[in-house]
C-alpha cells in the first residue's frame, strides 16, 4: 500500500494490479486523499467548472431493449414519439435564454429513421440557433452505420458536415463484452464503441467518456473499462472528461435483482477513476444520480467539474431519480465547498 501511495503522490501511473489492490484494500479516506492529490496536481487552481445545457432526447423509440433502461419505448408502442422541429427549436431557445451554450442530443435506436433525417435535424438546429451540438453516442452512430450501409467514418463525416460538434460518451456502460452481451446484446460491442470514439478524435471532434457501474460487472471488468479508455486517450488525447455514474435500478428489468449503489461506493469508484485515469484531465461529479450534497463531497474525491445544469433530463428520471439544480444552486454548492465556480464550454474553455 505504501509503495502505491508513493507512486500516486509522485505523479506516476499505477498498474491494473495496483488499481485492484486499492479497490479491495484501501479505505475510503485513503482513496479520497489520493484522488484529491491527483485532482490538485491536474487542477492547482481552486476552480470547479460547470456547463449550462439541456438534454434533448429526440426519440424514445428504441430497438435495443437494454435491461437497465426505464426510458425506451418499443417501436410498436403507441406512446413512443419523435420530436418535431418546432419542439426542438423551442427547447433550444429556452436553453439559450437561460445562458445555455450547448445541447446534449441523444435518442433511442429508431428502426426506420434514415441518416438523412439526422443530417436534416442537425442542419436545422445549427442554422436556426447556432448552438453547440454535443450529440449521438457511439451506439447511435453504429446504428446509423448499420441502417445506411456506410462505414463509421463516413457516417461521422456526414454528421459533422451537417453540424455535429462533439460526441457524448453514452452507451459505454461497461466496456467488457460479457456485461454488454447480458445487458444489451443488440447494442454495439466494446470494440465498436471505442472505434467510434477513435474515429471521431481523428476527425477533430472532442468527446467524453462515461461508465455506468453497480449492476452485474466485476472489479476486473471495471478495470478493463478504465484501461481501454486510458489506452485510447494515450493514442488520441480526444477525451475531454470522464463521467462515472451508478446504475439506477428502479423501473428497469434489473430492479428486483440489483441493489442500488450507496453514496460511499460511488465515492470509492469516483476516487479510483481519478487515480487511474491520469491522462483524462477532467472528472465530472454525478449530482443527477447522487444529489447535491454527495456531489459537493465529490469535489474532494477527485471531481473538478459539476457537470451540467441538466435543464431537462429524462433517462435517469425514468428510473425514479429526480434531482434538479439551477445554475445559481450549482454556484452556491461549489462556493460553499471552498471552490470558485466557472461556467465552461464542452472543450473546457471558459464560457
Amino acid at each position: 500500500m505504501q509503495n502505491i501511495i508513493k507512486q500516486i503522490l509522485a505523479g506516476q501511473r499505477i498498474s491494473g494490479e495496483d488499481f485492484l489492490y486499492l479497490a479491495t484494500k484501501a479505505d475510503l479516506y485513503q482513496l479520497g486523499f489520493l484522488a484529491h492529490a491527483v485532482r490538485q496536481r491536474l487542477h492547482p487552481e481552486a476552480k470547479v467548472t460547470y456547463v449550462i445545457d439541456r438534454n434533448i432526447n429526440y426519440t424514445d423509440i428504441c430497438i435495443s431493449a437494454c435491461k437497465f433502461c426505464a426510458f425506451f419505448k418499443a417501436p410498436e408502442d403507441p406512446q413512443g414519439s419523435v420530436l418535431s422541429k418546432e419542439e426542438l427549436l423551442q427547447k433550444i431557445r429556452e436553453t439559450q435564454a437561460l445562458g445555455g451554450t450547448q445541447i446534449l442530443l441523444q435518442g433511442g435506436l429508431h428502426p426506420s429513421l434514415a441518416l438523412e433525417f439526422y443530417e436534416d435535424m442537425l442542419r436545422f438546429m445549427k442554422e436556426a440557433t447556432g448552438i453547440h451540438i454535443h450529440g449521438f453516442s457511439p451506439p447511435e452512430i453504429c446504428h446509423f452505420s448499420q441502417l445506411s450501409g456506410l462505414a463509421i467514418r463516413a457516417v461521422l463525416e456526414r454528421l459533422q458536415a451537417a453540424g455535429l460538434d462533439s460526441i457524448p460518451g453514452g452507451g459505454a456502460e461497461i466496456l467488457a463484452d460479457r456485461v454488454r452481451q447480458q445487458l444489451a446484446p443488440r447494442k454495439c460491442s466494446a470494440d465498436q464503441w471505442l472505434a467510434v470514439m477513435e474515429t471521431a478524435h481523428q476527425l477533430g471532434m472532442r468527446t467524453t467518456a462515461t461508465m455506468m457501474f453497480g449492476h452485474i460487472e466485476t472489479w476486473q471488468e471495471r478495470l478493463e473499462h478504465l484501461e481501454r479508455l486510458r489506452v485510447l486517450q494515450d493514442r488520441t488525447g480526444g477525451f475531454t472528461a470522464f463521467i462515472p455514474w451508478p446504475f439506477q435500478p428502479d423501473n428497469t428489468a434489473l430492479a428486483d435483482s440489483t441493489e442500488k449503489t450507496t453514496s460511499l461506493a460511488y465515492l470509492r469508484m469516483l476516487a479510483l477513476s481519478r487515480i487511474y485515469l491520469d491522462n483524462i484531465a477532467n472528472l465530472q461529479a454525478s449530482w443527477v444520480t447522487q444529489g447535491p450534497k454527495i456531489a459537493q463531497i465529490s469535489l474532494f474525491f477527485g471531481a473538478n467539474d459539476f457537470g451540467s445544469t441538466m435543464i431537462e433530463e429524462n433517462v435517469v428520471a425514468a428510473a425514479g431519480v429526480h434531482f434538479r439544480l439551477s445554475e445559481q444552486e450549482i454556484r452556491h454548492l461549489v462556493t460553499a465547498a471552498g471552490f470558485q465556480p466557472e461556467q465552461r464550454l464542452m472543450d473546457y474553455s471558459r464560457a
